[in-house]
């Protein structure tokens, strides 16, 4: 199949303009008022009675006449013969005659005769009588048929999203059932031989991964008032595909798909959309989000967005999203921009509006900081540690380090954590973090945290003792863990040692060269070389899946049980919780540093007090 190159790109404001142009209006619903909460009414609601129907007392006390009262006060009161009581759901059995008063109780029905009420605090109650110890009004305390709804009157208007407020008002006049715009209902597909459900067993030698964008995207329909149909995993083959898509077509408004979106050999979506329905657009000047699609199939408004997570969702919060809380009548959500500084540079691809992902923290001096979040388009990460989006103009060639830009909240609540971390990834320190209010923590390797401690972006940093000697932080505590080789429970290849794996034929799952788990194993190695007379690098060389290195601290002991490996660079930790064996190479100190001008933040002093009583082995400075 031949590749179609990507031509000329749409604008954002083509993308809008063509999505807008979609036909996505919803029919009409009549649901229930207990599913009503978060509906919108299609027409006008009147009240077909009276809200109260009738006369009600507004207090505890006694109905009476009110001219009985004139004049009464404190040292003058009232002095009224009680005659009966009536309660709330009863029908009242006597009247209010001539200096006559009948107990009632709050929301019941005013006897005839009564035109007032006196709340039971400025009476005295005694034997068949009571003292009235001020004036009162006709009216006084006393809510009047149809005060609150009057029958005929317009109690809600269409276009109103009902609260629970609004259900309530329902419930007084007696609706069971409203009319209300209907969710457009919304098919996803995502695309992809790779892809398996949450839940199921992934194959991570065939490439298999779990499928993130049909669960991401359906909580993001729902939030925009969508109603989300999830469709079974189409493939590559074009016929499957077209099966899928047109089965979610004919059942749905708006077909959404992810992945295979692109201008490549093997991404067929575009072909099927061009060939059995019509294709709108197709690549856009935005990034992420170049590949997307516009369309429509078989009756049915369709949107093929990328399928790499970060662009899927850009594509869709900023395009998509609007066009369903049109199409479900709702308002456009409250937005919120706030202004910061750059905590470091950025550059950016010209010829294309650009959506920086970016997180903030709070600097010393109380200024916001932003600083970008990227590990690629694939990675959820970037979704879940942002707070916002910066745009780039396609013009602009970088950010440069404090320059200030307006930062587009994902919410309006959004705040920047107490407390911003970076640096290795380890079990303790987790367990400390779990004790904290709203931190963020980033585990990136001590060599990339010692950098952006450098930039001045974290609060704090946890560093090996080389990298925090070359820190310029405030040192705050310190723990040993011991390292070394997780291997297979029982240690079936009885590994002793480096030189094993150097002598034999193994295969080691080693860490990246951020870690700095990493850099001990290299010392460690270099010193097995120096007792050889070997060159460091060819020993290195020498080991089987050396030059291969995992991101995640557990991520060489899985190697090591899916049986991918015959031993992993790890920790004791690691070992003891995967039931693994374990093979002590050393010991491997951490420290955490703090930004000097940051001690007085609350997150950093709250982190400092949960260091001193803390249980777990770490010592504070």
């Amino acid at each position: 199949m031949d590749r179609t190159e990507f031509r000329d790109l749409a604008s954002p404001a083509e993308v809008r303009e063509t999505i807008n142009s979609l036909a996505l209006e919803g029919g009409v619903d009549r649901v229930s008022i207990e599913e009503a909460q978060g509906r919108v009414l299609v027409s006008r609601i009147e009240s077909d009675l009276d809200v109260p129907g009738f006369d009600r007392a507004s207090l505890d006390g006694y109905a009476l006449r009110a001219r009985d009262t004139f004049g009464a006060d404190e040292a003058d009161p009232a002095d009224l013969a009680v005659v009966g009581e009536v309660h709330a759901g009863e029908e009242p059995d006597v009247e209010v005659g001539e200096r006559e008063a009948i107990e009632i109780s709050t929301g019941a029905v005013m006897p005839s005769g009564a035109d007032a009420m006196v709340p039971v605090e400025r009476t005295d109650p005694g034997q068949g009588r009571v003292l009235v110890r001020t004036a009162v009004a006709p009216g006084d305390n006393v809510m009047v048929a149809g005060a609150d709804v009057a029958a005929g009157d317009r109690a809600l208007g269409p276009g109103t999203r009902l609260s629970a407020r609004e259900v309530g008002l329902l419930s007084a006049i007696g609706e069971s059932e409203v009319p209300v715009r209907a969710r457009p209902r919304v098919g996803i597909v995502s695309t992809g031989e790779e892809l398996v459900r949450p839940g199921g067993e992934v194959d991570s030698s065939r490439g298999e991964i779990y499928d993130v964008n049909s669960y991401t995207i359906a909580a993001g329909v729902s939030e925009a008032g969508g109603d989300p149909v999830l469709y079974r995993h189409a493939g590559d083959d074009p016929e499957e595909l077209e099966g899928v898509l047109r089965e979610a077509a004919g059942e749905c408004d708006l077909v959404l798909s992810s992945g295979s979106t692109s201008a490549s050999a093997v991404d067929v979506v575009y072909r099927v959309i061009e060939e059995r329905g019509e294709l709108l657009l197709h690549g856009a000047a935005i990034k992420p989000g170049k590949p997307m699609l516009v369309g429509e199939l078989g009756g049915a408004a369709y949107v093929g967005l990328p399928g790499y997570p970060v662009s899927a969702m850009t594509i869709f919060r900023v395009f998509v999203a609007p066009k369903l809380r049109e199409a479900a009548g709702l308002p456009e959500p409250a937005t919120a921009t706030v202004e910061g500084r750059m905590a470091v540079e950025e550059r950016s691809e010209e010829g294309r509006l650009r959506l920086v992902s970016v997180g903030l923290v709070e600097g010393g001096d109380g200024d916001r900081l932003v600083y970008p979040v990227d590990k690629g388009s694939g990675a959820t990460t970037s979704l879940a540690d942002a707070d916002g989006v910066v745009r780039v103009p396609p013009e602009t060639a970088y950010l440069g380090a404090g320059e200030d830009v307006s930062v587009e909240l994902f919410s309006p609540s959004t705040r920047p954590p107490a407390l911003l971390g970076v640096g290795e990834a380890d079990p303790t320190w987790n367990r400390l973090l779990d004790r904290l209010e709203n931190p963020r923590y980033l585990p990136v390797g001590s060599r990339p945290a010692r950098r952006r401690f450098r930039e001045r972006v974290p609060d704090v940093a946890v560093l090996s003792e080389a990298d925090a000697r070359e820190a310029d932080g405030d040192r705050l505590a310190s723990w040993d863990r011991e390292w070394g080789l997780v291997v297979p429970p029982g240690n079936p290849d009885e590994l002793e040692g480096l030189s094993d794996l150097v002598e034999r034929d193994l295969r080691l799952a080693t860490r990246s060269t951020d870690a700095s788990l990493r850099a001990a194993l290299d010392d460690r190695l270099e010193a097995v070389a120096d007792e050889r007379g070997a060159d460091p690098r060819e020993l290195r060389e020498s080991i089987a899946g050396y030059g291969l290195g995992l991101a995640g601290v557990e991520s060489p002991a899985r190697r090591v049980l899916a049986g991918e490996a015959d031993a992993g660079l790890g920790l004791s930790d690691t070992a003891a919780r995967l039931d693994c064996g374990f093979v002590s190479l050393g010991h491997e100190r951490l420290r955490l540093v703090a930004d000097p001008d940051r001690r007085a933040k609350s997150g950093v002093a709250e982190l400092e007090a949960t260091i001193r009583e803390s249980d777990l082995p770490i010592e504070p400075a």
